[in-house]
């Protein structure tokens, strides 16, 4: 006789052990592991690496609280990871830099206002430009074969390119800030020596820029008024990387994947703008591109929503399970912003600086591919996809498509260079300090 389904995931430990959030059991099965979490109340405790736990939020306005008070809770995790072991996967990720990320008021609102009018120099009509650029080489480099993997060949590679390019790495360097970046948030990779490459690449390109600015936006962000020095500068830049590059191939990748296998967008992938917005939305309430994070310590021992906590703590968002626990009503007022109400881009003084560059970016990815690729389809079942381990994001390994091939063969010109629709210019607009 089969036993009646519970809901509870077969690795899922007694309610009053901390349950696993990395392995192949929960990238198989994150909503599962998510409703159990639930049954313990609006914070459930969680394992995000050997003898690594952490408290999760996993209810809604629990979150939307968590992540605006200031008063009772800092990002800085400098007395939390004095008791993480040193070679713990999930320090490169969570583990302090001077950052934005990591800081609180004053500190944290100079290197915000430096990101904030950088990134914001950025014209949308270049972005798309460059997003389409890079997009179309990458596509060439495997459109003739009538088969290809979408994430490592299209959606991982994409960003970086983009990113690369805006911040005027050198084209010899580009591979390296991509296996960095991609390192970084890998459970199986070193996670520490691919911070520490990135770390490098970038380090040097702020020296190069220091001594010879360009129009690019390290430039800007060295000459930005809250004068950052080197090393300052630096931190803000492998930031922007590596949080700005998953999340933007996962968005990409979930997406394509939901356009892929779900019935109500068969065969329409090429219908225009609106189905992959709809598409990038739908992805953005389930399956968010960064599942969980927003970590936050307790300043001080503290009971909140009615789960007691300790001082330097970890306490994460679940931004997936916050988001699918019950959309909230039009008249939320106090979470409801903008077009929608989901916590994807976070909320509060540390939401994400980067939402209509990344939303842009993606759109353009995908509009770029299936306008080319018109008659793309899953190489396999849905259901054999395997999925990134590790407690922090949610996107498959691989997206394995077939296709009719293309011939894209360039157009021979006079100019004589190979290929000159795959480099990606310099460009960004405005001034430095505008």
């Amino acid at each position: 006789m089969t036993p009646p389904a519970t809901g509870v995931p077969p690795d899922a430990p007694s309610l009053l052990e901390p349950l696993p959030l990395y392995g192949a059991g929960f990238a198989a099965d994150p909503h599962g592991h998510y409703r159990t979490l639930r049954a313990q109340g609006p914070l459930a405790r969680v394992r995000i690496a050997p003898d690594v736990d952490a408290m999760l939020v996993t209810d809604y306005h629990a979150a939307v609280d968590l992540l605006r008070d200031t008063e009772t809770f800092t990002k800085d995790p400098r007395v939390w990871q004095r008791g993480v072991p040193q070679d713990s996967p999930v320090l490169p990720v969570l583990g302090h830099r001077p950052t934005a990320l990591f800081t609180d008021g004053a500190v944290h609102a100079r290197y915000r206002d430096a990101i904030n009018d950088t990134l914001a120099l950025i014209e949308p009509h270049l972005l798309r430009a460059e997003v389409a650029r890079v997009a179309q080489g990458l596509i060439a480099d495997f459109s003739a074969t009538g088969t290809g993997d979408l994430i490592a060949q299209y959606a991982r590679r994409l960003p970086l390119h983009v990113f690369t390019a805006s911040f005027g790495v050198a084209p010899e360097d580009t591979e390296r800030v991509v296996r960095g970046t991609a390192g970084m948030m890998d459970p199986e990779a070193d996670a520490t020596a691919a911070h520490d490459d990135l770390v490098g690449v970038v380090a040097s390109l702020v020296a190069e820029r220091r001594r010879r600015p360009g129009r690019d936006l390290t430039s800007y962000l060295l000459a930005h008024p809250a004068g950052l020095d080197d090393d300052e500068t630096v931190r803000q830049i492998t930031l922007i990387m590596s949080v700005g590059h998953d999340p933007t191939t996962n968005l990409i990748g979930n997406a394509l994947l939901r356009m892929l296998s779900d019935p109500r967008y068969r065969g329409s992938l090429h219908g225009g703008a609106m189905t992959a917005r709809e598409a990038v939305d739908d992805v953005l309430w389930r399956d968010p591109p960064l599942a969980n994070m927003g970590a936050h310590f307790p300043r001080h021992d503290t009971e909140f929503h009615g789960v007691p906590l300790r001082a330097g703590q970890l306490v994460l968002v679940s931004f997936a399970a916050a988001n699918t626990q019950s959309p909230p009503s039009v008249s939320d007022r106090a979470v409801r912003s903008g077009d929608g109400a989901h916590l994807a881009w976070s909320t509060g003084p540390h939401r994400c600086p980067a939402k209509q560059p990344a939303l842009l970016m993606a759109m353009t990815a995908i509009e770029q591919l299936t306008s080319q690729l018109c008659d793309l389809e899953l190489a396999v079942e849905p259901g054999a996809l395997v999925w990134r381990p590790g407690p922090f994001h949610r996107a498959p390994a691989h997206l394995p498509v077939r296709f009719t091939p293309l011939d894209m063969a360039p157009e021979p010109d006079d100019t004589g260079v190979p290929d000159a629709a795959r480099q990606v210019p310099n460009r960004v607009g405005g001034t430095p300090n505008g």
